[in-house]
């Protein structure tokens, strides 16, 4: 029991150390938890092992006890494997050859999203105004939901009409054009709000909207417009790019305004445009 005692110490000690290093790196919030929370349930079902004896088999006795025997997800596990694998890089400089833990191929699952009518038919379900204007600019600019509710007033430059959507993911600034309509929309709202900070205000002043409320607010709209799809906050941006693409918007600039750090990623949508795929005629139509 004593050794077991002293190997908890130990692995606090560790864990302490590695939350230090993650933020020194400036990780964000959730990757910090989402890593943390990897490795401390690794080391829970190390059962008190020192980690300077935890080798390679463990490794794979955790991947095959723990995380297959239980069914969870190729997502959860490449993000166990992550964690674990920049702990012990940072904590112990030690390396997990990750290929000894049958790392699952990532799922190539197309993204979700709603025609231009839908979107049309959606907003237009949204009688309040700011409800209307938080996601028409999700749509109109392809924002996350993050990047949503950090906006301040001003990010909004209404002179120049842009948004500049500062330290997004990756750390990144980026800058997306605002068309009229847009324009005039924030104006109203602008003008009826009056936000002092934050362009969307929560319930004190100077804090932003929640995220719970605006996916309540999204969760209603949906369910006026009488859409069956699958919507989430992120299927607006998911159409903004898909629509892009489909109005002939070169894809280098779609993965500019989504502040996509690889193409790679925004590929994707030459998988869910279905405008050149309607335009190839079935066989069947000339029996």
């Amino acid at each position: 029991m004593a050794g077991e005692h002293r190997s908890t110490e130990t692995y606090a000690d560790k864990l302490e150390a590695f939350s230090l290093w993650l933020s020194s790196k400036r990780y964000s919030v959730n990757t910090i938890k989402s890593y943390m929370d990897a490795v401390r349930i690794f080391l829970r079902f190390m059962n008190g092992k020192p980690v300077e004896e935890i080798g390679q088999a463990d490794f794979i006795l955790f991947n095959n006890e723990y995380i297959l025997k239980n069914g969870y997800s190729a997502a959860y596990q490449n993000q166990m494997v992550n964690g674990l694998k920049l702990f012990f890089s940072t904590v112990e400089n030690r390396k997990i050859e990750i290929e000894d833990l049958h790392r699952p191929r990532k799922e190539r699952k197309l993204p979700d999203v709603l025609s231009k009518l839908e979107v049309k038919v959606l907003l237009d379900s949204l009688l309040n105004l700011k409800h209307r204007a938080m996601l028409s600019l999700i749509y109109a600019c392809g924002l996350r939901s993050g990047e949503l509710i950090s906006l301040k007033l001003s990010n909004i430059d209404e002179g120049r009409n842009l948004v500049l959507v500062k330290n997004a993911k990756g750390k990144k600034d980026r800058i997306i054009p605002l068309g009229g309509k847009i324009l005039g929309i924030l104006h109203d709202y602008i003008r009826a709000y009056k936000p002092r900070e934050y362009l969307f205000e929560g319930q004190q002043a100077s804090s932003p909207y929640s995220y719970r409320s605006l996916q309540l607010i999204l969760k209603s709209a949906v369910n006026r417009a009488g859409i069956q799809k699958n919507v989430s906050l992120h299927t607006l941006r998911h159409s903004y790019a898909t629509h892009l693409l489909e109005s002939g918007t070169d894809l280098r600039y779609i993965q500019e305004l989504l502040g996509h750090s690889s193409s790679k990623t925004t590929e994707i949508y030459t998988h869910v445009s279905t405008q050149n795929l309607q335009r190839i005629k079935s066989p069947f139509d000339d029996l």
